[in-house]
């Protein structure tokens, strides 16, 4: 009898919980129509590259890492897109365990997008500013820095169409 009740107030536990975060529908992260938090990183080749360089082009912000299978998956979408995307659109691959190989998975996925590299371990990573729970995470910014849509999942090359057009 004893087992059954606890079972029981395990389980009420349970869907209390799924209730609350069901209730708790604003998703983590920084907020959509929030100004995007600028940021300075350096690049695979060493170069620096801040968000704010960006102002008067529509970004694809997008954190990632090498061992991430659904980031693999959505790579090659992201380097058609890049191939067909106009002067006006930009797409910032933040890599955040710059620890492994990030160079090598570029070579062998030729990828030609630019990839800013931000730690974990870092004071102050980018990753945490955005508040990132889940890879890939990819925040489409408009051209005044505004974010405009957050997507957490891999993306189609339709998807990121779908969300750069709808920018203005």
């Amino acid at each position: 009898m004893i087992k059954k009740i606890i079972a029981s107030v395990v389980l009420l536990s349970l869907i209390t919980i799924a209730i609350v975060q069901a209730m708790d529908n604003e998703p983590r992260g920084v907020k959509i129509g929030a100004k995007a938090p600028d940021f300075t990183l350096k690049t695979l080749d060493g170069k620096q590259v801040e968000l704010s360089d960006y102002k008067g082009k529509k970004v694809m912000l997008n954190f990632w890492a090498t061992w991430c299978p659904p980031c693999k998956k959505e790579m090659p979408d992201m380097e058609k897109y890049t191939q067909q995307a106009g002067d006006d659109v930009v797409i910032l691959a933040v890599n955040i365990d710059p620890e492994n190989d990030v160079q090598g998975f570029v070579e062998d996925n030729g990828i030609s997008f630019t990839i800013p590299l931000d730690s974990q371990s870092a004071k102050e990573a980018v990753n945490d500013r955005y508040k990132i729970s889940s890879i890939p995470t990819t925040y489409f910014i408009d051209k005044e820095g505004i974010i405009r849509n957050k997507v957490i999942s891999a993306m189609t090359l339709k998807d990121m169409e779908r969300n750069i057009n709808s920018m203005q």
